[in-house]
């Protein structure tokens, strides 16, 4: 870690340290947001309370409004940052379904419905083409009972 000026001992922190990278913004990045003057001020005069910048009495004269109605300011303008910081669900939100998107997806499931039927209702033609009597209800002879066969009849005492 490299200090400015070479008076200070080694491993010595001041605020002489070389800070790396950007410059931290601060209030002033205010400036670059959207918005009207008037509402740019008062911001900047919250971020300078908060960060220990300027006293309250100060920010009230320059924003020109009461210590109550700059502390409701404040707690307002923190209250909004903490939250649109909230994290969110991943992803595109879910739209609301109208009324003719409800509409065409019921139509879509009466047809899947329909669709079904009919098949089935072609599997049950193709069945009574092929076996004709099962459909119809039609049963062949019943079946009969076998003779015994000879060596049974011969075992068998009468």
């Amino acid at each position: 870690m490299s200090l400015l000026g070479s008076g200070s001992g080694a491993g010595t922190f001041t605020e002489e340290w070389i800070m790396r990278g950007r410059r931290p913004a601060g209030p002033e990045y205010v400036d670059q947001l959207d918005g009207t003057a008037q509402d740019k001020e008062r911001l900047q005069a919250i971020l300078e309370t908060v960060g220990g910048q300027a006293r309250l009495v100060e920010a009230c004269d320059r924003v020109a409004v009461g210590e109550s109605r700059f502390r409701q300011l404040r707690e307002a303008a923190l209250q909004g940052a903490l939250d649109a910081i909230v994290p969110r669900p991943a992803g595109r939100p879910r739209q609301a379904c109208s009324s003719e998107a409800e509409r065409i997806r019921e139509l879509e499931a009466a047809l899947a419905e329909k669709d079904l039927e009919l098949h089935a209702a072609q599997v049950r033609a193709e069945v009574a083409l092929v076996l004709p009597r099962v459909v119809a209800g039609e049963v062949g002879p019943e079946k009969k009972t076998r003779r015994p066969s000879a060596k049974r009849r011969k075992l068998k005492p009468r």
